[in-house]
């Protein structure tokens, strides 16, 4: 199990602010016999009949290492896996890279 990110709570109480379900804490997903986890697996469901259900999962970062382009380079390389990964196993749930402002 991967360690929280420090804005992890931050970012769960802003998106049950806005009205998103947690369903997973952190997403697991199994590919090629590797394990990866996403920090967050969300969904909400719409009131708009033409929207359906809405499924997100966020990867959260800090960038709080002495390089922040490490940490971006980091942050993209894990984004695109799990991006690539989702598509194929989960091709609703779209993708959301939380990072502090």
């Amino acid at each position: 199990m991967p360690a929280r990110d420090i804005y992890h709570a931050a970012v769960i109480k802003a998106l049950t602010a806005d009205g998103w379900t947690i369903t997973n804490d952190p997403l697991y997903l199994a590919y090629g016999g590797r394990e990866l986890y996403v920090d967050i697996g969300a969904e909400i469901v719409t009131i708009a009949a033409e929207r359906g259900n809405e499924k997100i999962a966020v990867e959260i970062k800090s960038f709080l290492s002495p390089s922040p382009v490490s940490d971006l380079q980091e942050a993209v390389g894990q984004y695109e896996i799990y991006r690539s990964v989702l598509k194929e196993l989960q091709p609703k749930r779209q993708l959301y890279l939380a990072v502090p402002k």
